[in-house]
């Protein structure tokens, strides 16, 4: 681990030791005495590093071992083997001077409290971390412009909407200025205008601090617009590690182009179809023959407009989980 690494993670893997029995009075007895226990594997030989300042994405499908991976980061499950590293410290150790560094933020959790008002919430945290009153004012006036958090101090948590809660939730966390920050899901439930109101602040907020963040969501919109690297992971091991763009490069073997004709055609001779609306025409063309076919296209047909489009990543990484095959 070198000095501008944040988070270091070698061969880290977690084990859930599960009970099971099977339905019935007997069964129940029979558990009493002898428990049939089953192992599962939430993450399994994982290595990565993540250096000071990046943005990087998180991803795969449901039970593929994110949120365990983070909560192994932050401190809350001490892995089954493997060695893992956060700005030097061992995160199930929970030392003062680590869980002042960091921040995990759920979207599907919540650490407000319900019935007092936002702003006595953020007192709360400020005494919990011992954050000088002067720090903690210019952090708060920072936050509330980011966020536009001024109409929402004095309400209560309960009166909030989800878009609202959660960006007094995102300034809950980040109140002591941390430099690592877990993000697992933040924009989940949330409509696409307080989406991106979220997507920007973070932004903001690694350019201002230079903190480093670990992105977890389901939105390939936060992915696009935060992350140039993206770690994939399915079923607990990691399928590719790098550039947003080079997975697109290298797994996408087609390319869209979007014309748009003086008159319509029928445009299967050029490429495969994909829709066609608005006098707009998608077709999917192999890279090899995207230079030929849009060469034609503009010299055969009457061409109003055309574009040449990669596909969306959506796609890509739908490819790859189901190759499941590690890149």
């Amino acid at each position: 681990m070198t000095a501008s690494t944040a988070v270091s993670a070698a061969h880290l893997r977690k084990v859930y030791r599960v009970y099971e029995r099977e339905a019935g009075l007997g069964a129940a007895l029979r558990g009493l005495f002898q428990r049939q226990l089953q192992e599962i594997v939430g993450v399994d030989d994982l290595t990565f590093s993540i250096e000071a300042g990046e943005i990087v994405g998180f991803l795969g499908p449901n039970g593929a071992g994110k949120t365990t991976t983070l909560k192994m980061l932050a401190g809350l499950l001490y892995p089954s083997a493997g060695d893992v590293r956060v700005l030097g410290h061992l995160p199930w150790r929970r030392e003062r001077a680590f869980l002042r560094q960091i921040a995990l933020v759920m979207g599907q959790r919540h650490q407000l409290i319900w019935d007092i008002p936002v702003i006595d919430s953020f007192e709360l945290n400020r005494a919990i971390y011992g954050i000088q009153p002067a720090h903690y004012r210019r952090m708060l006036d920072d936050l509330t412009a980011l966020l536009d958090l001024a109409p929402l101090l004095h309400k209560p948590v309960r009166n909030l909407s989800l878009g609202e809660r959660m960006k007094c939730e995102i300034a809950a966390s980040l109140l002591h200025r941390p430099q690592i920050l877990f993000l697992d899901e933040p924009t989940i439930g949330l409509d696409v205008v307080m989406q991106r109101r979220i997507r920007d602040f973070i932004r903001e907020y690694n350019r201002r601090t230079g903190a480093t963040v670990l992105l977890t969501s389901h939105y390939m919109a936060d992915v696009e617009a935060l992350c140039r690297r993206v770690i994939l992971i399915h079923h607990g091991k990691i399928l590719f590690d790098g550039d947003l763009t080079r997975l697109i490069e290298r797994f996408s073997p087609y390319k869209t182009i979007a014309v748009r004709l003086e008159e319509p055609v029928d445009l299967r001779p050029y490429g495969e179809v994909l829709s066609q609306s608005d006098g707009q025409t998608r077709l999917r063309v192999p890279k090899s023959a995207v230079a030929r076919l849009t060469g034609r296209l503009l010299a055969d047909l009457p061409v109003i407009d055309l574009s040449i489009e990669d596909p969306p990543i959506e796609t890509v990484i739908e490819e790859i989980f189901t190759r499941e095959e590690v890149v």
